[in-house]
């Protein structure tokens, strides 16, 4: 009862090892990530010797890791060790012929068929724009799949918010403009991004087309303009 159990190290050893939302990873554990890299070996849970281990890592983050590291979040060096082959994956958005292909794949690996997707719900899949990502639409699929039962899925059984376009609606960015000054304008539309958003930066700076470094520098900035007018 007493017998340890490998670790994740220990389990990949000679392997890959894919770590999800790294960016959320503890300093401590940061550390010990570095040492297992760099050094080759990590001490298990409960022991006092290191164990050698050859490890592939592979890391994935929806955060800014550059943009976390430069406010101390995240380890520098960790992410120089890190960041050898980057690959950045657009948001679901940005590319819409994925959307129904990687729809069809869960469906299958549910052991669904793919037919049980008709064009009306096609139509509302591709003309959402996910903020959430594939995650997001993993999660709504299952939820349609419950709701629809042995049925074929309806558009009513995506259960997903109109409100979350990841972009502002014609009438609003005309209703910003108006005689306003361009720095106005920006203002605004950062403050109805974060309103949109519930405060979240980095979809907020999505809603934009911004990047999140981006986004953090004008709020800087608008911060400075506001102490030096008051």
């Amino acid at each position: 009862a007493s017998q340890r159990k490998p670790g994740m190290f220990k389990l990949a050893d000679t392997g890959t090892l894919f770590l999800d939302e790294i960016g959320d990873l503890s300093l401590g554990l940061q550390a010990k990530l570095l040492r297992a890299i760099e050094a080759g070996e990590f001490i298990p849970l409960g022991a006092s010797k290191p164990v050698k281990v050859d490890v592939r890592i592979v890391a994935a983050t929806n955060q800014d890791l550059e943009v976390l590291a430069g406010d101390g979040r995240f380890r520098e060096d960790l992410f120089y060790r890190l960041n050898v082959f980057p690959i950045r994956i657009e948001p679901l958005r940005t590319r819409r012929e994925d959307i129904i292909p990687i729809a069809e794949s869960f469906l299958k690996s549910w052991n669904l068929s793919a037919n049980v997707l008709g064009r009306e719900v096609h139509d509302k899949l591709l003309g959402y724009d996910w903020p959430g990502n594939v995650r997001e639409l993993r999660n709504i699929l299952e939820r349609a799949v419950i709701l629809a039962g042995r049925d074929a899925i309806k558009p009513e059984h995506i259960t997903i918010s109109e409100s979350r376009s990841a972009s502002l609606p014609e009438e609003v960015l005309r209703s910003i403009v108006g005689e306003r000054t361009l720095p106005e304008i920006e203002r605004i539309m950062i403050e109805l991004a974060l309103e949109r958003t519930g405060g979240n930066k980095s979809r907020a700076a999505e809603l934009l087309g911004i990047t999140r470094r981006t986004l953090y520098g004008r709020l800087d900035k608008q911060g400075t303009e506001k102490e030096e007018t008051e």
